[in-house]
């Protein structure tokens, strides 16, 4: 799986990144599909505002595209909140067939 990570409106820190990493290593083997992607867009909306850290994560591949965007205090926060609202879709997914 293709990891591309985009940061607007920032530097990304060395500990984001394997932060991001370790949480998306898992979706290597749960899509197990050698053409999928995932990509995350972190935005810094409003700097000088909490709920300032926009997460956006996209899945593509040969099945259906899945997307999910939160906005949060930390990019980790959002990381995280983002990966629960796919595995929900991912769980739909597979009870379809």
């Amino acid at each position: 799986m293709k990891l591309t990570i985009n940061a607007v409106n920032f530097e990304i820190a060395e500990h984001l990144e394997k932060y991001i990493d370790k949480k998306t290593h898992r979706y290597e083997r749960l899509l197990n599909n050698e053409g999928a992607a995932m990509s995350l867009r972190l935005t810094v909306v409003k700097p000088e505002t909490n709920l300032n850290k926009q997460t956006q994560i996209r899945i593509t591949g040969n099945g259906p595209e899945m997307f999910a965007e939160k906005t949060c205090d930390t990019f980790e926060q959002g990381i995280d909140l983002c990966l629960e609202a796919l595995d929900k879709q991912i769980e739909r997914l597979k009870e379809r067939g």
